[in-house]
């Protein structure tokens, strides 16, 4: 599978996480006292955990369609690119929903934060010169 497809794969499977999630935490929503109240910590990183597969899902599909509307070939670039934009579309609602189960996880957001900054910037890097 290329650069492109595997892209494009993450990020239809990045929406599909969004819809279940909203699901899930959707049936609490109703609560107003669910996880503290609506603008309690925790109810704020579980929506943020939520939306950041929407978000991170379609990073995902522009990347896999730019690569194929610019029709760039597979290269080491794009490949790390492409990887960096998957680690951050996984890790961030992952970072999201461990914070709100215990504030110190909210340490690890670097990790997705930096991920998608470089694999935007290995794509922008990438970008035909014409």
């Amino acid at each position: 599978m290329g650069v492109a497809s595997t892209s494009l794969l993450a990020g239809w499977i990045g929406l599909l996480c969004g819809v279940v999630s909203g699901a899930l935490i959707g049936l609490f929503f109703h609560r107003e006292d669910w996880m503290g109240g609506y603008d309690s910590f925790r109810r704020r990183l579980t929506r943020l955990g939520h939306i950041s597969f929407f978000g991170l899902g379609f990073v995902n599909l522009f990347f896999g369609l730019t690569i194929a509307a610019l029709r760039l070939a597979d290269s080491p670039t794009l490949a790390l690119a492409g990887k960096c934009l998957i680690v951050g579309a996984v890790t961030m609602p992952i970072c999201c929903f461990l914070s709100a189960w215990r504030k110190p996880f909210r340490h690890l957001f670097p990790i997705p934060v930096v991920s998608v900054l470089a694999g935007i910037s290995l794509l922008l890097a990438s970008w035909p010169r014409h």
